[in-house]
């Protein structure tokens, strides 16, 4: 995917900024496609600062579009029995500073999914200025961190070899651990 994106890029290079974001705002939208093979294009295509700035644009600019369109489209189910979940009802219901902290901190957890946390505050209380301040400064270091790496495995530096072997490593533990739970 990273090399067809290469050339789209290429092929279109007097508009492959406003292409890159555009599929950003796509990824955010359906909310369960990871974006790092975009990451890599752009940092590929456009060098690390460029494509880092890039992927950051895309990706704040795409949660923002998500958050407008997850309101207007799925606002009547934060009151379904789905979101009863502590956690879930929190943010659910966060407004303000507490709203601001919840999506800031969750955003800065590589783990939670970057497209449920817009989901949940689009459906919630959070307003549409809380949402862009927090999401943006909590995607900063999320990205950074991510093209930093991307970066590093794709010019196979001495870090980019510790990135791959410790990715490997924590796919053959979580594998593992699914083989055996399933065998007892």
């Amino acid at each position: 995917m990273e090399e067809k994106l290469i050339t789209l890029f290429h092929t279109y290079e007097s508009v492959a900024y406003l292409i890159s974001i555009a599929i950003n705002i796509v990824i955010s939208i359906l909310g369960v496609v990871p974006s790092v093979f975009l990451t890599a294009a752009n940092l590929a295509v456009f060098g690390f600062w460029k494509g880092t700035l890039l992927s950051f644009v895309g990706e704040a600019v795409g949660a923002i579009v998500s958050f407008v369109l997850y309101r207007k489209g799925f606002h009547k189910l934060s009151e379904t029995k789905w979101f009863s979940y502590p956690k879930v009802k929190r943010l659910l219901e966060a407004e303000g500073v507490e709203a601001f902290s919840l999506i800031l901190s969750l955003r800065l957890l590589p783990f939670v999914p970057s497209g449920l946390v817009t989901f949940v505050a689009a459906i919630g209380h959070t307003s549409l200025l809380i949402f862009i301040i927090a999401s943006s400064l909590g995607k900063l270091p999320a990205l950074l961190l991510e093209a930093y790496s991307v970066y590093q495995v794709m010019n196979w530096t001495w870090q980019g070899k510790v990135i791959s072997t410790l990715l490997s490593v924590f796919l053959f533990i979580f594998t593992w651990k699914k083989i055996t739970r399933k065998k007892a």
